[in-house]
């Protein structure tokens, strides 16, 4: 399965079951196993580069099990074939926003103008705050 230019992913690699679904479908959900249940071990695969199997583990949260596998579940549509290929892009999908490195913030000041803008306004709120509370009704 490619995912990037650069990563593709065996297909050994995933593991499908076939599970009944819940929701639409009428009889169809009580005879047929249409829901897809798709596992990726990320631990043990050799397709990702190790920068990217790390953050993959951090974006997956609770699809990753203790073990290491990523659990993709898919149910959407009422056809075995279409979930199949929905789970399978919804894992390329996170991979693909694995792949791409964070950005690198670069630290950065306030100009001079910016800093004396913020204090001329404070100044003219302290002014405005000032006038409220002259001489009142007495």
């Amino acid at each position: 399965m490619r995912v990037t230019h650069s990563i593709t992913i065996d297909e050994a690699e995933l593991t499908e079951r076939f599970i009944l679904a819940s929701g639409p479908g009428g009889q169809n959900v009580n005879k047929v196993a249409t829901a897809v249940e798709l596992r990726f071990d990320v631990a043990q695969s050799q397709s990702l580069p190790a920068a990217v199997r790390e953050r993959l583990v951090k974006l997956a949260g609770k699809r990753l099990s203790s073990a290491g596998i990523l659990v993709i579940a898919a149910q959407r549509f009422r056809s075995q074939a279409r979930n199949r290929e929905d789970a399978r892009e919804r894992l390329a999908a996170l991979i693909r926003e694995a792949a791409t490195p964070p950005k690198l913030r670069r630290a950065t000041r306030p100009s001079r103008a910016a800093k004396r803008r913020r204090v001329d306004d404070k100044r003219q709120q302290g002014a405005r705050k000032r006038d409220r509370s002259g001489s009142g009704w007495d």
